[in-house]
């Protein structure tokens, strides 16, 4: 029994453990997009877009299934602008100079997002066609 009992207790403090890493690691994503909403003009007009579309998605009549891909390629979007928002700000913080690397990462970044819309336009528009002429 009492075996047992410490078994238990060394559980409780693992998983108190893990939660205070986890509200750790949630406090942090929190502030990430806190300052990305702050800093960033593009993440504020990608985060208006993504609403008006998530809207659309609940309104429209298609099935969970589609709803749930039209929505996950908004999140798509939000996560890429966020990268690019992360390799943009590394880069501004490595050196103010321009420098063909430095250019070439953050065009990436931009094509990471442009890429994400595209996936986004093409879900929305297959899933609306279908909805209208099947």
């Amino acid at each position: 029994m009492l075996k047992k009992m410490r078994r238990l207790a060394c559980i409780y403090r693992l998983c108190l453990k893990e939660l205070k890493h986890i509200h750790k690691a949630c406090a942090c994503s929190y502030d990430g997009m806190k300052a990305a909403f702050k800093s960033e003009i593009a993440f504020r007009q990608d985060l208006n877009v993504c609403a008006c579309l998530f809207i659309l998605a609940l309104l429209l009549p298609a099935s969970l299934t589609q709803k749930l891909l039209m929505i996950m390629s908004l999140f798509i979007i939000m996560i890429t602008e966020l990268a690019n928002t992360a390799i943009e700000t590394t880069i501004d913080r490595i050196s103010a100079d321009i420098h063909p690397l430095s250019k070439k990462a953050k065009d990436i970044g931009s094509a990471l997002v442009f890429l994400a819309f595209i996936q986004m336009v093409i879900v929305y528009l297959t899933i609306i066609i279908h909805l209208i002429f099947f």
